[in-house]
């Protein structure tokens, strides 16, 4: 089913196309969780930091793929929201051949290099090898995870944000019990972990095709769609990578981060990764307005309605504040009860690490929510630079930050000071841009009308 954003009331589109992308977003961190809380329960500290340490990696990794596919559908929606829905079959067989040949490189330079960085991460020689031969099966099932990102953008760009998840609920359950029967029954270890999550993502992408397919005439590719269009790449690329690109530059921040991290040993790491995986939670919901503005404003864009972008804009910076401060609160009051999930609560070190990271960086989460809301507004408009450059603003703070702890001998509280650092910086360019160019329309808008 398809969803024009072009008409009717911003506020109830945008929470309409928000919640079920948020309920998705929380089943999808639901498989890195899961595996987390069966690894900490049932393994041990040193595979929940086994798996913990692999979180700023597999953000490089999936959040690479991610972001060129949320990329490429910025021009899908556009086409949609023009009704050349000729040219939108174009934009989507074009992105077909691009997200094969990422996949293609990408598996085989992970593989073969994924000894040597996890070695450069610092990585603690009693986890490494459990880390090792979990990445190792991510790895191998990135194809199923591009297939997914790129089918489950493409149904958003055209405003179906319900499908991707239900299937998603489908597979997370199927995750879970995965995990259980690898991990409880076979004893299979973390490679259980990564097997239960592969196999789950696999089954995610099938039923997004199998949807698209049964459901949607106006994606029916034929074999004119997939003729070579090198200009038509060029402009998906022209998104997609600087998307991507931010995603990676963000990460890269983050496993700066989580360099300095192992430093501390496993059970900071385990309460890192445990902090972590539920900040996700809470993250899910400023992703989730992010992916909605970047279709309303994509699909307004390209209906030539600039008025209702900036009208969008305006009242999602309201319901992030409001999310924010909800968030906030939930963390403060019951943090040390959600990292219980993970371990028994006798490993105090590892729930005190933990509630040392939360009460560092909850006071920052309107900051966190605006770079979704205004990065992905921008990207809907069709810029992609400006947008990386707040990635890069991102990556210099949390550098700054690891380089000054480790030249005055700060701890751990002091690293975790990163993330605030990082939030705060990449705002800088995102915001003026953002206004700038709102200007820039309202004074050619003004122009026409004299």
């Amino acid at each position: 089913m398809t969803n024009d954003m072009t008409r009717g009331n911003p506020v109830r589109l945008i929470l309409a196309f928000m919640i079920p992308t948020y309920l998705g977003n929380i089943f999808q961190q639901f498989y890195n969780l899961v595996d987390s809380v069966v690894a900490g329960r049932y393994i041990g500290v040193n595979a929940l930091a086994a798996i913990g340490s692999t979180t700023s990696l597999i953000f490089l990794v999936t959040g690479w793929l991610q972001g060129i596919t949320s990329g490429f559908s910025i021009m899908v929606a556009q086409s949609f929201g023009a009704k050349d829905y000729q040219q939108m079959r174009r934009y989507v067989a074009m992105s077909v051949y691009l997200c094969v040949a990422f996949v293609v490189a990408m598996t085989a330079g992970l593989m073969i290099f994924n000894l040597p960085i996890l070695r450069l991460m610092n990585t603690p020689d009693e986890i490494i090898g459990q880390t090792a031969a979990y990445m190792g099966i991510i790895y191998a099932g990135l194809c199923v995870t591009a297939a997914y990102n790129a089918f489950a953008a493409v149904l958003r760009a055209l405003g179906d944000g319900r499908s991707p998840l239900y299937f998603l609920i489908i597979s997370a359950v199927i995750n879970a019990g995965l995990d259980v029967l690898f991990i409880v029954k076979f004893h299979m270890g973390v490679e259980g972990c990564a097997y239960a999550t592969v196999i789950a993502q696999g089954i995610s992408a099938l039923l997004c095709l199998v949807y698209i397919i049964l459901k949607f005439d106006i994606l029916k590719l034929q074999k004119a769609d997939f003729e070579s269009d090198v200009s038509m790449m060029q402009r998906l690329l022209s998104i997609g990578v600087p998307m991507g690109l931010q995603f990676s530059i963000t990460a890269i921040g983050t496993i700066i981060v989580q360099s300095a991290i192992n430093v501390f040993g496993a059970d900071y790491i385990a309460g890192y990764a445990a902090a972590g995986k539920l900040q996700n939670m809470v993250n899910t919901i400023f992703i989730a307005f992010g992916a909605t503005i970047a279709t309303f404003v994509g699909q307004n864009r390209g209906a030539g309605r600039l008025d209702r972008v900036r009208q969008g804009v305006k009242d999602t910076q309201i319901m992030i504040l409001i999310a924010a401060a909800a968030s906030f609160l939930i963390i403060h009051f019951f943090a040390g009860k959600l990292t219980l999930i993970f371990v028994d609560s006798s490993k105090t070190v590892v729930i005190d690490a933990a509630n040392q990271y939360f009460k560092t960086v909850s006071w920052c989460y309107p900051f966190l929510g605006s770079i979704f809301l205004y990065r992905n507004a921008l990207q809907g408009m069709g810029y992609g630079l400006v947008p990386m450059l707040g990635g890069v603003f991102e990556l210099l703070a949390r550098g700054a930050v690891v380089v000054l702890v480790l030249h005055l001998g700060g701890g751990f509280v002091q690293t975790c000071l990163s993330d605030p650092a990082a939030w705060i910086s990449a705002l800088i360019p995102l915001i003026p841009y953002y206004i700038y160019k709102m200007r820039k329309y309202t004074l050619q808008e003004s122009k026409k009308v004299l």
